[in-house]
């Protein structure tokens, strides 16, 4: 007896998506909001992403694997170049790209940037307009859907709001029809690859470029050198380092009588209690590495 083709299962689909898009375009907020959860940092400062952050969503009969990356753009130091080459190397790894453009601050430079990544490649390209719930005049929106529209085939172009959520469900649905067929490649229960010990690191240089202002955000790593976790794993015990370029830099971040490290370090503490669901006790030091940025071996030794 034959089986009725509208009762057979659909297959599986899954795969990565490579999120890209220039300095402060809303990729991690984009991301964050459709995962429900908070895994990459986010601040109004350009350049706050720096690693390659996994974020795995999960849907009926659907694994997507969105590759979140550092903003594209013309790097001047060797620390930047690093954090550049990551994200175009993950274009290559990608099933499917993600293209994310601000729409409320267009920028000819950025977007010339690119659209110079995205030629020639092969893969389905999506194009996420967003920040539409800042543009007043909508003719203008139609301009850079049609200027994007005009520069390669899309797979889709949808207008988003990554703040507030708008037509993010129909993102979701363009993914999902230019996802392969394939198995699902993490448990159902994941969220990320990235371990606490990275994430609480994250999360304390959030807190710096928050908090701080001029160049420290951008001469500042974090290192953490102990994680330990409580036998009952009820409390977890971190120390981690703020390196810096210079001494001046130091009383910055330290502030008078310590006021500005230690906001640094209870904003960051509530985070990190989220993340791992533990009373956290955080430990902050602070220290100098000369011109860090420029030091490849420093640059390696920070992870990046």
């Amino acid at each position: 007896m034959a089986t009725d083709p509208a009762l057979k299962t659909p297959p599986f689909k899954s795969g990565y998506v490579t999120i890209v898009g220039a300095p402060n375009a809303g990729k991690s907020t984009l991301l964050n909001k459709i995962l429900g959860e908070k895994i990459s940092i986010i601040s109004s400062k350009p350049q706050t992403t720096r690693h390659r952050i996994l974020g795995i969503c999960h849907r009926p009969g659907v694994q997507i694997i969105f590759c979140d990356t550092p903003g594209l753009f013309i790097p001047k130091d060797p620390l930047n170049v690093k954090i550049v080459d990551t994200a175009c190397g993950s274009i290559g790894d990608a099933d499917v790209l993600l293209a994310v453009v601000d729409t409320a601050h267009p920028d000819p430079a950025s977007e010339a940037l690119l659209a110079e990544k995205l030629s020639g490649q092969q893969l389905p390209v999506i194009m996420a307009l967003n920040k539409v719930d800042l543009v007043a005049d909508k003719k203008a929106l139609l301009e850079i859907m049609a200027r994007w529209s005009a520069r390669r085939p899309l797979a889709a172009l949808v207008p988003v709001s990554a703040r507030d959520g708008t037509q993010l469900d129909d993102l979701l649905r363009a993914i999902i029809e230019a996802l392969p067929e394939g198995p699902p490649y993490f448990p159902e229960d994941s969220l990320t690859d990235a371990t606490e010990r990275f994430m609480a690191a994250e999360l304390i240089r959030e807190k710096i470029f928050r908090l701080t202002g001029e160049e420290i955000p951008y001469a500042s790593a974090v290192t953490v050198e102990g994680f330990k976790l409580s036998a009952d794993q009820s409390r977890v015990s971190i120390e981690a380092t703020i390196h810096l370029e210079r001494d001046s830099q130091k009383g910055i971040i330290i502030g008078r009588r310590g006021a500005m490290l230690k906001r640094i370090g209870i904003e960051a503490r509530k985070d990190i209690e989220k993340l791992t669901g533990a009373k956290v006790v955080l430990k902050l030091f602070v220290r100098v590495q000369k011109n860090w940025r420029r030091d490849t071996k420093a640059i390696d030794r920070f992870g990046y």
